[in-house]
């Protein structure tokens, strides 16, 4: 037989199909080992077939990888077939996605143990006097069962091998998965749905679309939602994909579906070990598990018969992929939603405009759940003038207001969150001599600094810098710490409420698989006052003594250069907003900035999204922004500027040409360098525009795979999340 296989070497040379000899047991979707170009390369089988049309005697033979299944099955073989053609990569590039990675290069492997137990009673065993750990190991087994061989030898060392040389006991290798989050406990309580939620339900079952936007408020229950969901698809012997924008997420909602559905449930993320990623995956592709629940990756879940895919927080920007290939979380749910002819559940409580259009329109089924359940209102929002504030000789970072409400929270034994967007102490250390501001050795960013290290960060590259003691142009020691982090809000708390328990989340505090949840569990187990973080902790969290939240930077986001800045903040304060008052107290927000009457601030306090929809979606249609349109980011890259120049050029002489030919269909279209002109030593240039017609995309990814070598990347983003 024939095999057609595609070389896990994923560059445009190799990106085509290779055939080989194979055993009559290979089957489509198998890993193998291919001979090639002199050495031997993990390979994925596409196809088998009879005949090739190379001579019999050049064909080389695979080698099978012991897989009890095929790694790919077929449905996830196909849908690698369209993201293939849809941002044209290299096929392998694509199949990655579909296989934990340390599973292509060999580096992990199942984990199996040895188990003995007795074949015979221990009256019928003829044992010498003198062999004392053989009876040891011998009356353990008869007490015990079958058990774990490195654990008897421990206790009678060389037992279990004597009787087994006799005859006496029996030796099984068992496979033993490994149980990432194994402390993650969440409460068995199924709630009764209310009339909304049970109208929803209805809804999303009954409606003949696929997409199904469900927009409820914060606290109004979407989580109870997905689980009737899911549960519904359990008992018809379906799968579910479950996705979440943060990791930080995917404990607390791992809790909740292994308390309702048992090991049913299987965790896919970066965070986990490779052994851990490799089990769960393992569990997901066996049947084993049946609801994949994850970050943006977990869409490639394994499953088969899929009943529901949920993407909650559907607007978070994290959904869409920023290195190659650069998906949108949507597209590839939307085309196994099709596939497996089941629905694709959008949850937010803040749709992004897109979205929210698309519902409105008709295309999506719009679902709305306007109140919370348990008719609490949603929390006040106080803003607060920070231009003020400096007048009255306030410059700390905390308004006077802010101090009065966390006083009275602490005071009345509640909890607090305040969010700021920025981690570290401070956001750049400024010479005030000369002016000279600490940067990045490898990216065009300044470095901030982090006090508990006393050490400067980049937080593009992750490089670390010892602390100057003095300004490296012009040798002065006046250096001034500009913008606040996580880290100074911290040290400030601590001065002003000395006996409040303070956590921060952020980045630097959540390493390891259980950072997150470590602090979570700690907050929502009430050994802790205040709660410091970053927007990993602005959605979803549920913590019901949390009566305040302090918004301690509104206008961070508001001001960026992008034409989603007023949507992303409008989202931003509103989800952080919900985390308060989401029990019988009632719960307040106190907001500061330096811009009290900004529109989109005005939204955000009335909680009035369908005003904000309304206002933003004429001036993007004014403007000629997304729905209307697309933004069309070509990102050229590499470490060599030269070349990379070179690649530009290639690149936007080929636009030029497309343009020339279609500038109809166009409303800008420029090259510049990129707003970071370098991140982790490479250069950085774009070729921008903004199209009216999308059926001109497949020419310019096409244009761009050409122009793609192996020291210059191209890359295309459809309105890119992030533009920097």
């Amino acid at each position: 037989m024939i095999a057609e296989v595609i070389v896990d070497i994923a560059t445009s040379e190799t990106d085509r199909i290779f055939d080989y000899l194979c055993d009559g047991d290979t089957v489509v979707g198998s890993r193998v080992r291919a001979p090639f170009g002199g050495k031997t390369v993990p390979g994925f089988v596409m196809k088998i077939k009879e005949k090739s049309e190379v001579p019999f005697e050049k064909l080389k033979k695979v080698i099978p990888c012991p897989d009890e299944l095929p790694a790919i099955n077929g449905e996830c073989l196909a849908l690698a077939e369209k993201i293939t053609a849809r941002y044209r990569v290299p096929k392998a590039l694509t199949l990655r996605l579909f296989l934990p990675s340390e599973m292509r290069t060999g580096k992990v492997r199942e984990l199996t143990r040895n188990y003995a137990e007795l074949l015979v009673p221990i009256l019928e065993m003829k044992l010498s006097k003198t062999a004392k750990n053989q009876a040891g190991a011998a009356e353990y087994l008869a007490k015990n069962g079958k058990s774990d061989c490195a654990l008897v030898n421990n206790l009678f060392p060389g037992g279990i091998a004597g009787l087994e040389k006799k005859g006496y006991v029996k030796i099984t290798q068992e496979q033993i998965l490994r149980d990432p989050y194994k402390s993650v406990e969440g409460e068995n309580a199924v709630r009764t749905l209310t009339d909304d939620q049970n109208r929803a339900v209805q809804t999303i079952q009954t409606d003949a679309r696929t997409v199904q936007l469900l927009h409820g408020v914060t606290g109004s229950g979407k989580t109870e939602i997905y689980l009737t969901l899911i549960a519904k698809c359990l008992k018809e012997g379906k799968s579910s994909i479950f996705l979440v924008p943060e990791i930080s997420l995917t404990p607390q909602m791992l809790a909740q579906l292994r308390a309702r559905f048992g090991k049913n449930a299987a965790i896919l993320h970066s965070g986990l070990s490779a052994g851990e990623r490799f089990d769960e995956w393992w569990r997901l592709r066996t049947g084993e598990a049946k609801i994949a629940i994850g970050a943006r990756s977990a869409i490639f879940a394994p499953l088969e018969n899929i009943g529901v895919i949920i993407v909650d927080e559907e607007h978070d920007s994290s959904y869409a992929s920023e290195t190659a290939p650069r998906y949108n979380t949507f597209d590839v749910a939307y085309l196994r939603a099709k596939r497996n002819g089941c629905k694709l559940v959008l949850g937010s409580a803040t749709p992004s405009v897109e979205t929210y259009k698309r519902a409105k329109e008709g295309e999506f089924s719009l679902i709305r759940l306007e109140k919370r359940v348990n008719e609490r209102p949603l929390p006040e929002i106080i803003i607060s003038d920070m231009r003020r504030e400096v007048r009255r000789g306030n410059n700390s970072a905390f308004s006077f207001a802010l101090k009065e409400e966390l006083e009275k929270c602490l005071s009345a034994g509640k909890q607090a969150i305040l969010f700021l967007n920025r981690r570290g102490y401070s956001q750049t250390v400024i010479c005030k001599e000369c002016g000279y501001v600490a940067k990045c050795e490898a990216c065009d960013v300044s470095l901030t600094y982090h006090r508990d290290e006393d050490c400067l960060k980049c937080h593009y590259c992750g490089a670390k810098y010892s602390m100057l003691s003095a300004c490296p142009e012009c040798g002065g020691i006046k250096l001034s710490y500009a913008g606040t982090g996580t880290q100074r809000i911290v040290a400030e708390l601590q001065k002003l409420y000395p006996t409040a328990r303070i956590l921060r989340m952020d980045n630097d505090t959540t390493s390891g698989k259980e950072g997150h949840y470590k602090i979570l569990k700690t907050f929502a187990d009430k050994k802790a006052d205040i709660l410091v973080g970053t927007q990993m902790i602005a959605k979803g969290h549920d913590f019901p003594s949390v009566t305040l939240v302090g918004i301690l930077d509104a206008d961070m986001s508001l001001h960026f250069s992008d034409y989603r800045s007023r949507e992303r903040t409008f989202q931003l304060i509103t989800q952080v907003a919900g985390r308060s008052g989401r029990a019988e107290e009632k719960g307040k927000v106190v907001l500061q900035t330096f811009d009290p009457e900004n529109e989109v601030l005005r939204f955000a306090t009335r909680y009035d999204y369908l005003g904000f929809y309304e206002n933003e979606i004429s001036l993007r249609a004014a403007m000629l922004f997304p729905p209307f349109t697309k933004i069309v980011r070509i990102l050229v890259t590499g470490e060599d500027e030269k070349k990379t120049l070179e690649g530009l050029k290639e690149v936007y002489f080929a636009m030029k040409e497309l343009y020339e030919r279609n500038a109809e269909k166009f409303l800008f279209f420029d090259k510049m360098h990129a707003p970071i002109k370098r991140i982790q030593n490479k250069y950085r240039y774009q070729v921008l525009s903004r199209i009216s017609d999308t059926s001109i995309l497949p020419e310019i990814y096409a244009l761009c795979a050409e122009a793609r070598t192996r020291e210059v990347l191209v890359s295309v983003e459809e309105n890119p999340s992030n533009l920097s």
